[in-house]
């Protein structure tokens, strides 16, 4: 065996077994793992290629790969120098023009809106309309027929069909594995395992919630989100104007492939109280933790900073900043005291 690229090396497990030995023996230095699962989380590959193999998680087009710049290179977003920076966000923030105009706001614009309605499959950029539905149509089906049959063996996927369907449905909302297999006619333990093999597959991840109480009493259960929301618009049908939990799971899952991608140190969780009040994402960094609202509007308020005031006092030196992504077009300080501004969607990726 010489080096190679092998694509869905999960369906044949024995060839991560020849893979180490090869390698072990000085036969290859270079061999390329390609699955459309994590393969080496399932239980059939028993090799793990611990100490003989860097692992990275390629997650669908980000906005900053579809806005390449001339010479073919992605975008750096304001994203990253966000979580690379040290202290206050101001430091980043205050040296950026209030609106992009001209060709870079355009290019901005046109990324998010085709990745909030066909999602980031590359093969869909060079499609029209009607292929692009056509070809997440046919995703849906060789994913369920062929991929999923691989990894979960089932015999039946009209259940596990509903329960796909209804984590798609509840993106953005807090996970109940009781309420879930209940809602699919499932037991809350074939819910959870269901759910892994979306997880295992790519489609979702859980964001588990922070881990202190900050404000008062808070829940400890995590949140869904669906990581494509082509397939997801296309399967529910959901084809009109983002609303509030679509946009906060287009947020939310840029924000996760960017991390996971660059192999960022960046803790994700999310805040929440018993009594239903919302930080969307904290951003725990190297040099201390950011926090995100999402809004679904074109105006950011000084009365959407309200939880993040408080988690920020709460934090005290560990808080660097906050920050309300909105639909709009302005970014503006909100509260300076605490580092609080209105980010538009389009220019923090």
């Amino acid at each position: 065996m010489g080096p190679a690229v092998l694509d869905e090396a999960q369906k044949e497990p024995s060839v991560f077994d020849k893979v180490k030995l090869a390698f072990d023996a000085g036969d290859i230095d270079f061999t390329v793992l390609l699955g459309s699962s994590r393969f080496l989380l399932i239980d059939r590959v028993r090799e793990s290629l611990a100490g003989r193999a860097f692992i990275y998680d390629l997650w669908p087009l980000m906005p900053s790969e579809i806005c390449c710049t001339s010479d073919g290179d992605p975008i750096v977003p304001l994203l990253d120098r966000l979580l690379m920076g040290e202290g206050l966000i101001d430091s980043v923030l205050s040296n950026e023009p209030d609106r992009l105009v001209g060709e870079e706001d355009g290019t901005r614009r046109s990324a998010i809106e085709h990745l909030s309605r066909w999602g980031g499959m590359p093969e869909l950029l060079r499609l029209d309309d009607e292929d692009r539905r056509l070809w997440l149509k046919s995703y849906q089906q060789t994913f369920l027929e062929r991929d999923l049959a691989d990894l979960t063996r089932l015999s039946d996927l009209a259940p596990f069909r509903k329960l796909q369907r209804l984590c798609m449905l509840r993106s953005g909302g807090l996970l109940s594995y009781t309420d879930l297999g209940r809602d699919a006619s499932l037991g809350a333990t074939t819910a959870r395992r269901y759910l892994e093999y979306l997880r295992l597959s790519y489609q979702v991840f859980l964001l588990q919630p922070f881990a202190r109480n900050l404000t008062s009493s808070t829940i400890k259960t995590p949140k869904l989100y669906w990581m494509d929301l082509g397939l997801l618009r296309q399967s529910t049908l959901q084809l009109g104007p983002l609303d509030g939990p679509l946009l906060e799971t287009l947020v939310v899952g840029e924000v996760r492939k960017w991390i996971d991608t660059l192999g960022r140190d960046v803790e994700t969780t999310f805040y929440r109280t018993r009594s239903g009040l919302e930080v969307d994402l904290l951003l725990r960094t190297a040099s201390g933790i950011i926090g995100i609202e999402i809004k679904n509007r074109d105006r950011a308020l000084s009365k959407d900073c309200g939880l993040l005031r408080a988690v920020a006092r709460a934090l005290g030196e560990e808080w660097r900043g906050g920050l309300v992504v909105y639909r709009g077009s302005s970014l503006s300080a909100l509260d300076r005291q605490q580092s609080i501004y209105a980010m538009p969607v389009h220019r923090l990726f």
